[in-house]
């Protein structure tokens, strides 16, 4: 059997060594444009800002090492032209001679990966010394040696993503002046919008621009430097710039398959089954140009990343040579570094929940990632569970230590359908130098538990609707006078939690009720005592006040 893989990087490679390891028979060739193979695109922004020292720990696995240890033969620079089907042949196009070939398979994996996504504006460019892409370690050594050699003093990132994000980070250590460009009203399309805002903040106190609604209409070249000097916004604003970093996501890089047959997903990647075959047989497709599927609501779900591409590749591999793995879906998992805080995310945004139509409890939960008294910091968990099944269907995690650990502990809990019962039942590891008593994560499924049961939260959003709807409401703010008089929620009367049943008496039971403190435990602690004493409708706002002025913020914005 001849396996022929077109691309070499994390799929790819994963294809290759898990059908070598799986067996020695088979012939296993792979085919590259690129003069790299399996080399990490996630950890270019750091090299360029100096975190990694040396390109080449980017790319550990060269050819000969690859070839060597898994006895396969690896082309690079020779790009793939057309896929004949029928035949089971490819058309070959060896880029450092010109000369074309042919090559036949019996089991082709496509592994193309992804292309990025480069505005029109720019395609008039190419020749533009200080116009990037971060896709390719070829890119990630042009915009080194531009950094050494011009020092640029103006950077314009276009798209505010992960990888805009990361180049942001890093240029700003480099004392660069960073603005970034994105064309819808917000930045980091995964997160809710009241979470993104949240970053949008952290990215504002490191002084970093950000322009939302934004898109680039025109660029102004200086022909001579063969550089863009400026651009011009569609709010005919000109921004002047040493450097424009492209990074406005990506699609799949499906050109190849053009007249193949080969079936493309909703996503516009390649529609692939459990065992990552395509609808035409002995092709399979892995990586960035597969679609993938989501474990909560089983429908077609792209997010290109290297662990997905990884796992991937390996399916691809062992179905190949006889094995049974099989694809069981993704959450969307991400996580990303901005300046000291790290943003995660899992499952379902409260956005796509309810696009879905499930109708969903929102928690903000505000708690430190260990002991205060051991320099505990501030994590903001937003998490949902469905309200009918209790079960967890997604979380978003905002702090600067302990967001990877909750947001895997959680990814794992979504995995296996566990409901926010089983999130407070977990045995979770417990020091005051690493997690509080009640690690964020417990608190979580507690309130989570109790907000479906018993104790209904309401969001900021929510009250704010009701109010617009003139709906009559009673609001009780629970915590100090001081704190009442330096903010509070619109409309809220000032009823401390020492002296709530003493004053219930002046409430109205038969009102909808809201209790709030700062952050949500002491609002909670209101909401039981008006429950137990016959108030028929209350809620606790979730996040508290901290929650609902940072929320006032947002809409203000």
């Amino acid at each position: 059997m001849k396996i022929v893989i077109i691309g070499s990087v994390a799929a790819g490679t994963s294809v290759a060594a898990k059908a070598r390891r799986n067996t020695e028979e088979a012939e296993i060739v792979v085919y590259d444009q690129d003069k790299d193979i399996s080399y990490s695109v996630c950890g270019i922004p750091y090299y360029i800002g100096g975190e990694v020292e040396s390109l080449d720990t980017l790319t550990p696995r060269n050819v000969t090492w690859f070839q060597k240890r898994y006895n396969i033969d690896i082309f690079t620079e020779h790009r793939v032209v057309k896929i004949h089907p029928e035949q089971k042949k490819l058309d070959i196009l060896n880029l450092k001679t010109g000369e074309t070939l042919q090559d036949s398979y019996d089991e082709l994996v496509l592994a193309m990966g992804a292309k990025p996504v480069i505005p029109k504006v720019f395609d008039l460019y190419p020749e533009a010394t200080n116009l990037f892409q971060v896709r390719n370690i070829q890119d990630a050594a042009r915009m080194s040696q531009f950094m050494e050699e011009k020092q640029p003093k103006k950077a314009l990132i276009v798209g505010g993503g992960f990888i805009g994000l990361e180049i942001a980070e890093q240029l700003k250590q480099k004392e660069v002046e960073v603005t970034i460009v994105q064309r819808s009203n917000q930045i980091m399309k995964h997160l809710d919008k009241d979470m993104a805002f949240r970053v949008q903040k952290v990215l504002e106190r490191e002084e970093i621009q950000i322009a939302l609604n934004t898109t680039i209409e025109k660029v102004n070249f200086a022909t001579k430097e063969n550089q863009i000097v400026s651009v011009v916004d569609n709010h005919h604003e000109e921004r002047e710039t040493d450097m424009v970093i492209l990074a406005a996501g990506v699609e799949p890089n499906t050109n190849l398959i053009e007249g193949t047959g080969i079936k493309l997903g909703h996503s516009n990647a390649i529609s692939v089954d459990e065992h990552m075959q395509t609808n035409i047989p002995h092709i399979s497709a892995v990586g960035d140009i597969a679609e993938s599927y989501s474990l909560i609501t089983g429908k077609p779900l792209y997010r290109p990343l290297g662990s997905t591409a990884n796992k991937m590749g390996r399916i691809a591999g062992d179905t190949l040579t006889g094995g049974s793995l099989k694809h069981r879906g993704i959450l969307g998992t991400g996580i990303v570094r901005v300046f000291d805080t790290a943003v995660a995310y899992t499952g379902l945004t409260e956005q796509e929940a309810l696009e879905e139509g499930i109708d969903v409890e929102v928690l903000y939960n505000i708690k430190p990632d260990k002991a205060d008294y051991l320099g505990g910091k501030e994590l903001t968990i937003k998490a949902l569970a469905d309200k009918k099944s209790g079960r967890i269907l997604g979380a978003q995690i905002i702090g600067v230590n302990g967001v990877d650990k909750r947001i895997d502990i959680l990814a794992t809990a979504i995995t296996f359908k566990a409901t926010a019962a089983d999130l407070f039942h977990l045995d979770l590891a417990y020091a005051p130098p690493f997690a509080t008593t009640k690690d964020p994560v417990l608190y979580t499924g507690m309130a989570l538990d109790n907000a479906v049961h018993n104790n209904p939260l309401i969001t900021p959003e929510a009250i704010i609707q009701r109010q617009e709807n003139g709906e009559k409401m009673q609001i009780i703010d629970t915590r100090s006078k001081q704190q009442f008089e330096k903010s509070a929620v619109k409309g809220a009367i000032h009823i401390p939690l020492a002296e709530l049943r003493e004053k219930m008496n002046s409430l109205d039971p038969n009102l909808p009720t809201i209790t709030y403190c700062n952050k949500g435990v002491t609002g909670n602690a209101a909401q039981n005592i008006l429950q137990n004493n016959g108030f028929g409708e209350v809620y606790n706002l979730s996040g508290g006040n901290k929650n609902y002025q940072l929320y006032l913020e947002l809409i203000n914005d």
